[in-house]
Formats: C-alpha cells, sequence, structure tokens
C-alpha cells in the first residue's frame, strides 16, 4: 500500500494495488474508488484531503492475528489467577 499526497491540490491517493483501473466508482463529490475488473480496490483518491481525512495525521497500526488455541491458553490462565 503506497499513500500519496498532493498539496498543490490538496489530494490524497491511496494505491492498495498496482492492477489496472477498470472502473472509478464516486463515493461522494470528494471520495472516488478505483476497481479492476472483478471489482477489487485499486484505489482511493480522496479531494481536499485535508478536511475529508484529517490530514497530515496518519497512524498505521499492524494487528497480528491471534491463534484460537492461545486464546484458549489465555482464557484458562485467567480463570485460574482469578479463582485464587
Amino acid at each position: 500500500m503506497r499513500i500519496k499526497y498532493f498539496s498543490d491540490t490538496d489530494t490524497a491517493l491511496v494505491e492498495f494495488s498496482d492492477f489496472k483501473v477498470a472502473e472509478t466508482k464516486e463515493i461522494n463529490e470528494n471520495i472516488y474508488l478505483d476497481l479492476d475488473t472483478p471489482g477489487n480496490l485499486v484505489a482511493m483518491t480522496i479531494e481536499h484531503a485535508r478536511k475529508q481525512a484529517s490530514l497530515p495525521y496518519l497512524s498505521y497500526d499492524h494487528i497480528e492475528r491471534t491463534s484460537p488455541k492461545s486464546l484458549q491458553r489465555t482464557a484458562r490462565s485467567s480463570r485460574r489467577t482469578s479463582a485464587r
């Protein structure tokens, strides 16, 4: 994923893939979604980005998937500690 900000036009472009854009859908007058032929998201354009998307503030969180076994282990451990 790439995020580009064009300060001269106050436009943010969020690119999710390098696939060819087949269709652009207007969500509202400031937000556009680019889709490939099967309908997968390729990019999103945000006009007036500072106002629409609270730019220049950006944060990124990568959340790891937790396996069900580790969740069960955690649940059992907490039951043991709370029983004491």
